[in-house]
């Protein structure tokens, strides 16, 4: 592993998109390494699609570094609006590496998502196989929104000496994570599910696919970890996976939540529904390599945990009557 520290304390950051899920734990890790400033912008102040926006926050920010984890994300299985999200996530981005690179701002980290790998990719998912095919058709503008930082990143490293590195984090959960039945994920969708289903004693509870989708799940502080570690480590072009480098079916982590939740019904697949890429998972040996990454919770530490948080915060709820854990959402 090559050393190029890049030290964080007394610095000044600021962290888009710092208010979300992973965010917020960013922001925290930032604090706990000694950041100075960490500067969280919103919606309503600053349109991260406005160049003028962007503009001036950086230059009230006045930042050492800029981690950029916005987005807009979505259902590919009902999104009406995805020319609106692609739209979004491609102009946050690039007013953003540009205005940074222009204005020589230290380094910076785009955080994408493996959506971006082709279909075709052989798994597990190597960063040197990203641009050699399209992205699955469920996933196609998201995919390729998330793959243009990459190059745009590259360009301006030619172009202005920027450091500006890209991380493709795979799906990444934990406490704190959004629980609402008709926007959560696989893992809290299924948390969410299996809790309430046990505290109804529901007989039978039936899930969307198959259960034979294969995907690897990163907590959300070894994520946020991953993240700063590359910050503080990290100087190459090439983009580097995030991932916790072993892939789980489906339809086993429906099993794991749904005996952590004292579930002990029947589980049922709904195989009208698709699965979305048959498998996922990354291979992890390159952040590994450059900066020392490796993740440090297991699935089943993690998945205690976020059930733990959910009951502790969650307020009663009417039953739902069907579970929204959609592999293609994973």
């Amino acid at each position: 592993m090559e050393s190029h520290h890049f030290s964080l304390a007394g610095k000044r950051a600021v962290v888009t998109g710092g208010a979300g899920f992973l965010g917020r734990v960013v922001v925290r890790k930032l604090t706990e390494r000694g950041c100075a400033e960490v500067a969280v912008p919103r919606r309503s102040s600053c349109d991260l699609r406005r160049a003028d926006d962007v503009a001036r926050m950086l230059d009230a920010a006045q930042p050492d570094f800029v981690i950029h984890l916005a987005g807009a994300v979505g259902d590919p299985a009902s999104d009406v609006d995805v020319a609106t999200k692609f739209y979004d996530n491609v102009l946050m981005a690039t007013q953003l590496i540009d205005a940074a690179a222009r204005r020589g701002i230290s380094k910076m980290v785009v955080v994408g998502s493996a959506s971006s790998y082709p279909a075709s990719a052989p798994m597990p998912l190597r960063e040197q196989d990203l641009f050699n095919g399209l992205p699955d058709a469920s996933r196609l503008p998201y995919g390729i929104a998330k793959r243009m930082p990459v190059i745009h990143a590259y360009a301006c490293r030619l172009q202005f000496g920027f450091r500006c590195i890209s991380l493709i984090p795979t799906n990444f959960y934990g406490p704190g994570d959004y629980f609402d039945a008709t926007t959560s994920y696989v893992i809290p969708a299924l948390v969410r599910r299996f809790v309430e289903a046990a505290e109804e004693g529901a007989p039978e509870v039936t899930l969307r696919g198959t259960g034979q989708a294969t995907r690897d799940f990163l907590h959300v502080e070894d994520c946020a970890e991953g993240i700063l570690l590359a910050l503080e480590r990290y100087d190459g072009p090439q983009a580097v996976n995030l991932g916790s480098g072993t892939e789980i079916k489906i339809a086993d982590l429906a099993t794991q939540i749904a005996r952590l939740a004292g579930y002990t019904g029947r589980v049922l697949w709904d195989a009208r529904y698709p699965d979305g890429s048959p498998r996922r998972v990354l291979d992890t040996s390159r952040a590994q390599r450059e900066f020392g990454f490796r993740a440090r919770r297991s699935l089943q530490q993690g998945l205690r945990e976020t059930l733990d948080w959910y009951r502790s915060t969650r307020r009663p709820s009417s039953p739902q009557s069907d579970a929204q854990a959609l592999a293609s959402r994973a």
